[in-house]
């Protein structure tokens, strides 16, 4: 949901958004082992509302061939710094050709506060649940250095607003003749797998409009153990509502399992949509009785629980790929502040 906050400002920035997707190659190379393939990262990028066209295989730095080849005006990335693996700004060229531009990253998110939440197996991040101790001394093997801390590199501290939410969302009504489709799930670490799911189900119907509900953190973790969600409940729900494929804002937003017996969708929904499943409370059996469930396969084979072994396979390389990282960007930090001080 960081990568899509990032493509938001971006494609507000100009009329057509290409986002150049590197190979797992050049990650691996400058960055350390990539979770998703290549292709699962191609698929996943398109699948963002606000992406007009993928360039796959972009080069790790940024050149201006690179951008003249795709007649673009300008590239964009986030306020924190990318280098390559001899330390190097990979955005060094564009921006002294005046072609470069930037938006704000996304406060809070990191990806290594991720990785961190799988290999530690720790709840801390569930909505409601004090944060403990154990989890903040851990994560030093993978958001903290030896000597400092990096201000690109750390532990997230995320809290979603209405704002967030409201921009994420497409905004878009229900129409006339519209076949109105409910999904509920956990969507957690929102993947290419989800993806396919949604991708299916818009093929359900000639107009579909397709609502998600979000089970809460606690649902979650009854059903799932473990430290299941890896992601909590806000950081879902915009990563849900970055995908083309969901027409609505969340006013399913945390909806209760089989299990719950209150239904937590707003009665406005009942009455705006009422060709729509929204009993939330209750168990399969309505919709089933009703003959209005259907089961829909991805075709995808990927899950929540195979990135998490990915995660654990490569768990060393991770650690060692954060520690460099953030050595690196503590270095160009520090000839940043040299450089301030002799300007003063």
């Amino acid at each position: 949901y960081g990568h899509s906050n990032q493509l938001r400002q971006a494609r507000a920035m100009g009329d057509y958004l290409i986002v150049g997707v590197h190979t797992d190659e050049e990650i691996a190379k400058h960055k350390g082992p990539p979770v998703f393939t290549q292709e699962e990262r191609y698929k996943m990028v398109q699948a963002i509302k606000w992406v007009d066209e993928i360039a796959p295989g972009a080069p790790y730095v940024t050149t201006l061939e690179t951008l003249d080849k795709y007649s673009c005006d300008f590239c964009v990335h986030g306020d924190d710094i990318t280098l390559t693996i001899d330390g190097k700004d990979t955005y060094e060229e564009v921006k002294t050709a005046g072609r470069y531009r930037e938006c704000k990253r996304t406060q809070g998110v990191s990806t290594t506060d991720l990785v961190g939440r799988m290999l530690l197996m720790t709840k801390a991040h569930h909505s409601n649940i004090d944060e403990d101790l154990d989890y903040r001394k851990h994560t030093d093997n993978f958001g903290k250095g030896p000597k400092g801390h990096s201000p690109w590199t750390g532990v997230s501290q995320f809290l979603q607003t209405s704002q967030k939410i409201i921009q994420f969302a497409s905004g878009k009504e229900p129409q006339p003749g519209d076949t109105i489709i409910y999904v509920a799930g956990a969507f957690d670490l929102f993947h290419v797998g989800h993806v396919d799911f949604l991708e299916k189900v818009h093929q359900l119907a000639e107009k579909p409009y397709i609502i998600a509900g979000l089970h809460f953190d606690q649902e979650v973790n009854r059903y799932k153990g473990k430290n299941y969600p890896i992601m909590n409940i806000h950081e879902r729900t915009l990563s849900v509502l970055a995908c083309r494929e969901i027409s609505v804002h969340p006013a399913c937003l945390a909806a209760p399992g089989a299990a719950s017996a209150q239904p937590s969708c707003p009665a406005e929904l009942h009455t705006r949509l009422p060709g729509v499943f929204t009993a939330l409370g209750v168990s399969l059996q309505e919709p089933k009785r009703r003959g209005i469930f259907q089961l829909v396969d991805s075709g995808s084979n990927l899950t929540t629980d195979l990135i998490v072994q990915r995660i654990i396979k490569n768990r060393l390389e991770f650690e060692a790929r954060n520690q460099k990282k953030e050595a690196k960007e503590l270095a160009v930090l520090e000839a940043m502040r040299r450089l301030e001080g002799e300007k003063h």
